[in-house]
């Protein structure tokens, strides 16, 4: 199916919840989000990982045509993280022995290590998409994490100089990317929350990076940042990003923004001038589900500053984290209130 014409399309983030058959959710909160590897999360016995996992992807394809979503994803479910079955794919990358560093609010976290140059072997997640492809006939989107962030989630103990090291990571995303675009997925995404916490560095070398990877890419680029995952970041988010209007000179054609939970100022959707705006309007830190109305209004909302045919309807952030009846039940307000709003728009 080619990417949906009528005015504000409904998408997720990335991921959807995994079954409880199939994670050890106490376990996987345990971890937070994970950058190392975390083989506990995982219930079924490794000879029958992948056929269950790919069981669990149908159902979350499943949830999101049924709960009326346009561009779906696979749910990241065959993942311990938005980010580490990637990352930990490469080459130059000490998975087994750990490093740490100091994440956001000063959390001391293991992180893989970086020994060598960093390069990519061959396809992370071709057979993802594959199978996602196969098995839904809707537009299709698949996210990787952005080289700003795999560097920030990283130990660096190989290169001297830290712009070639993501420049570096910016290569093997951007090869990646050529294979999963040349599957037939419709978009493609950069998970690339870390800009925010070095604004200096981001903009030095972290948007040349992104343009880096996105070089080459066609049809409908991504760039998602947030605040955090509701479930792991349990502080009030702040109201405003430090990095929002520099994106608007990546050649990302979408950026993807978090605006539900933290009450985000939506005037800051000016200084995105020229791209459409993936923005959150269900708050994944509410236990409620939204109703329709509730979404229509935050669409209305972010309409007073910019165009519907900008704005493409969505979660927060990633629903990795919540119960999944209620990650259903969110996503059908999403779709139902999107459609609220295109019918008052007469398209």
């Amino acid at each position: 199916m080619t990417y949906p014409t009528h005015l504000l399309p409904t998408t997720v983030v990335g991921s959807y919840p995994q079954p409880d058959w199939l994670v050890d959710r106490v376990s996987l909160h345990a971890h937070g989000v994970p950058r190392t590897h975390a083989h506990d999360i995982w219930r079924i016995p490794e000879p029958l990982l992948e056929q269950a996992q790919d069981d669990a992807t149908a159902l979350a394809i499943r949830d999101m045509e049924r709960a009326g979503i346009d561009i779906i994803t696979d749910g990241e479910i065959r993942r311990e993280s938005y980010s580490n079955r990637f990352a930990l794919a490469l080459e130059g990358i000490d998975a087994e022995q750990a490093g740490e560093v100091r994440a956001q609010f000063n959390r001391a976290t293991p992180v893989p290590r970086v020994v060598g140059k960093i390069r990519r072997r061959g396809p992370v997640e071709l057979r993802d998409v594959r199978f996602l492809l196969e098995n839904t006939g809707h537009a299709s989107k698949i996210t990787l994490p952005g080289p700003f962030t795999l560097s920030r989630q990283a130990k660096n103990e190989f290169y001297a100089d830290e712009e070639e090291l993501v420049m570096d990571y910016a290569i093997a995303v951007n090869e990646e990317l050529r294979d999963l675009k040349a599957s037939g997925v419709d978009v493609v995404q950069l998970d690339e929350p870390w800009v925010r916490t070095d604004p200096e560095k981001a903009l030095r070398y972290g948007l040349p990076a992104i343009n880096r990877a996105l070089q080459g890419i066609a049809g409908p680029t991504v760039v998602h940042i947030c605040f955090g995952y509701a479930a792991v970041v349990k502080q009030q988010k702040p109201s405003g990003y430090s990095f929002l209007p520099q994106l608007a000179d990546t050649i990302a054609q979408q950026i993807s923004i978090e605006a539900a939970q933290p009450k985000l100022d939506l005037g800051v959707l000016r200084e995105l001038s020229g791209k459409q705006v993936m923005l959150g309007v269900l708050d994944l830190g509410d236990p409620a589900i939204e109703t329709a109305e509730t979404v229509a209004a935050r669409i209305r909302a972010a309409l007073r500053y910019l165009p519907a045919e900008r704005l493409i309807p969505a979660p927060d952030c990633g629903m990795k984290y919540l119960p999944r009846a209620t990650a259903f039940g969110k996503l059908k307000a999403l779709a139902d209130g999107a459609a609220i709003v295109r019918r008052e728009l007469g398209g």
